[in-house]
Order: C-alpha cells, then sequence, then structure tokens
C-alpha cells in the first residue's frame, strides 16, 4: 500500500539524519517508526489487560493492603 506522509521541513531533516546516520534510507526510517509505534501500543494495551485482570482477581487482597 502506498501512502504520501506530509512532514514538516524539521522532521524531514530529524528523519534524513537519522536515516542516514542508521545508514538506511528515509523510506525505511519512517516504516520502522510505524513497526515500533504499533508494537508499543500493542505492548500497552497487553499490559492494561494483564494489570486489569491482576485487580479483578486480587481485588479483596489490593483493598486490605489500601487499609
Amino acid at each position: 500500500m502506498a501512502m504520501t506522509l506530509r512532514l514538516t521541513d524539521s522532521e524531514q531533516d530529524a528523519l534524513r539524519e537519522r536515516a542516514e546516520a542508521e545508514g538506511i534510507s528515509m523510506q525505511e526510517a519512517a516504516r520502522r517508526a510505524v513497526r515500533e509505534f504499533v508494537a508499543r501500543g500493542e505492548h500497552r494495551d497487553r499490559v492494561s489487560s494483564a494489570a486489569a485482570l491482576v485487580m479483578d482477581r486480587h481485588a479483596d487482597a489490593l483493598r486490605r493492603l489500601g487499609e
């Protein structure tokens, strides 16, 4: 799937500099950023779900610890 990514001049400059430092194209740097963004969001969702499960299963103990 093709898409157009519009960046400010400073964002484009920063992306170009970072990509050059990594020895990759600007496109590859942007693709990596997208993958990392998605992975972080998925991880955050898993952690939130796990925390909610723990809080639900141990609600009584957590309540007593808070007293």
